[in-house]
């Protein structure tokens, strides 16, 4: 963690120094300074786009993974805009735009699927439970006995044997 940390302090004084070198200082802390205001502009309005994708995912409107990629790409951005230095901003600025996260989105979907197997079930479209049956109205029904509740008819295809020892939270099963 410490060769990491030294890694990137020198990474940052050699990019200051040769930016400094070939603009001079005081474009070189504009540079910092603009970096800084076009990145906050960013997060805030690609937050908002990031925040939207997630909602429509969960609408499924959109691919799950898609959104939570971009999520991810989002948040790495945001924190890179927040750590001193040129290249960190660099990085930010690039993560924060939808093209670079667009070209971006696959390789974090596959490094998930790879490194996390539960997502990569997340990834795949997901495919609701259909049951096949019939609506009636009330004028096709047949009263009951009692008058009062409806009678479901139907034929039970496979039913889950009751284990008193698991009690009524079993794991589900497909």
């Amino acid at each position: 963690m410490l060769a990491l940390f030294v890694l990137y302090v020198v990474v940052e004084v050699a990019a200051l120094v040769a930016v400094g070198s070939a603009l001079g200082v005081l474009w070189t802390v504009v540079l910092l300074i603009g970096g800084s205001l076009v990145g906050s502009l960013l997060v805030r309005s690609q937050g908002r786009r990031v925040l939207d994708g997630l909602q429509r995912a969960s609408r499924g409107e959109r691919s799950a993974g898609g959104a939570v990629a971009d999520g991810a790409l989002f948040a790495a951005g945001s924190v890179a805009m927040f750590v001193p230095g040129l290249v960190t901003t660099v990085i930010g600025l690039l993560l924060l735009i939808p093209p670079t996260r667009w070209l971006l989105r696959p390789a974090v979907m596959w490094a998930a699927a790879r490194w996390l197997p539960q997502v990569a079930t997340a990834t795949r479209r997901m495919r609701p439970t259909v049951i096949d049956g019939e609506i009636l109205d009330d004028s096709t029904r047949a009263p009951n006995a009692s008058g009062s509740a409806p009678i479901l008819e139907g034929q039970v295809i496979e039913a889950d044997r009751f284990d008193p020892a698991a009690g009524d939270f079993r794991k589900p099963h497909r």
